[in-house]
């Protein structure tokens, strides 16, 4: 099995490279993390575990913390600039604070499974949990002090929404389009899970990246046989059993009522989410099985999406949630499932 093919938890370092190489290295990755985290968090996990796999799991923690140092004398700048308002400021922090215990430290926390190589959909389950384990923590510890990052996420949910509607009455648009703005911005409760599976697309994105680059290319031909390179390929994207669970969990929404109601509801859009995600693998991987080149595997997607639309994905949704049961990847074995030649 993949999971058991290292047994070690730090990657071996390179001969060539010193102290200080590893030194600059872990700076580089800091600086590139806390500019993610302030902008563009899509790939900040892969900046993550690529340190953690090219440096160690402490040189990681390390990079993170002088993101973290990097990002805070950000926010004090921001907050003597003429005009800031303590709105913006409580704001500001409320985000920073839930990507870093949403993504950061989530992604961080994963990476002994990504060392190991363990299954890419293992990884992403684990690091949903933890993510969920780690943004409740937070809120419960910030209400001591007065701040609520659901409430503040909530806030901006409905800043938005209603941004939506009154640009869409300037512009005259139809009743409907209005009314469907007006719905969105009523259910602000799912801000959880908008949250949730956007991190989790992040991660996946960042392992997929990851995949490809030279650090994951090196510590996969360290393994014995090299048979690691392959693990975070899309079409190799299978999540763990236990999230049956949680499907049929998050099914009693429309059975229960209040709160519970609003919890089911945003347990259901994750997995719902993922299992399409699944569904799309198991599509990518078929494509692979039929030989599909790039021209042969544009095409299979354009006729995906344009002529069977929302029907296509839904089925797929399907088949990605009856996949734990059937297996629809394996009905015919493949030879080389870890090819390089195949884009994913």
């Amino acid at each position: 099995m993949i999971e058991t093919s290292l047994h070690t938890s730090e990657p071996v370092a390179l001969p060539d490279r010193s102290s200080g190489q590893v030194a600059r290295s872990v700076i580089g990755h800091a600086v590139l993390a806390a500019m993610m985290i302030v902008a563009l968090q899509v790939f900040l996990p892969a900046v993550l575990l690529h340190c953690g796999l090219r440096n160690g799991r402490r040189s990681a923690w390390t990079a993170f913390a002088g993101a973290v140092l990097l990002v805070a004398l950000f926010l004090g700048i921001s907050a003597q600039a003429p005009g800031t308002t303590a709105a913006e400021l409580r704001s500001a922090f409320a985000s920073v604070a839930g990507v870093l215990l949403g993504l950061a430290v989530p992604a961080l926390t994963v990476l002994p499974m990504v060392i190991r190589a363990e299954p890419f959909g293992r990884v992403v389950g684990a690091m949903v949990l933890r993510s969920i384990g780690l943004l409740a923590a937070g809120e419960l510890a910030f209400r001591a002090f007065g701040i609520s990052l659901y409430s503040e996420a909530v806030r901006q949910w409905q800043t938005v929404a209603a941004g939506w509607v009154e640009q869409y009455r300037e512009a005259k648009m139809p009743a409907d389009v209005i009314r469907f703005a007006e719905w969105i911005g009523s259910q602000s409760y799912l801000v959880v899970s908008s949250a949730l599976v956007g991190f989790a697309l992040f991660v996946i994105l960042s392992l997929l990246m990851l995949g490809r680059l030279r650090a994951w290319r090196e510590h996969s031909a360290q393994q014995p046989g090299g048979g690691t390179f392959g693990v975070y390929l899309f079409r190799n994207f299978a999540l763990p059993d236990w999230l049956l669970f949680a499907f049929l969990f998050g099914g009693l929404t429309p059975l229960v009522h209040g709160l519970l109601q609003k919890v089911t509801a945003n347990v259901l859009v994750v997995v719902a989410v993922l299992y399409l995600l699944q569904g799309l693998a198991i599509f990518r991987s078929l494509l692979v099985a039929m030989g599909a080149g790039l021209f042969g595997s544009l095409l299979a997607w354009m006729l995906l999406v344009f002529l069977t639309g929302g029907i296509g994905m839904g089925l797929l949704g399907v088949a990605g949630l009856f996949d734990s049961f059937f297996d629809f990847r394996h009905f015919k074995k493949r030879k080389d499932d870890s090819h390089e030649g195949h884009s994913d």
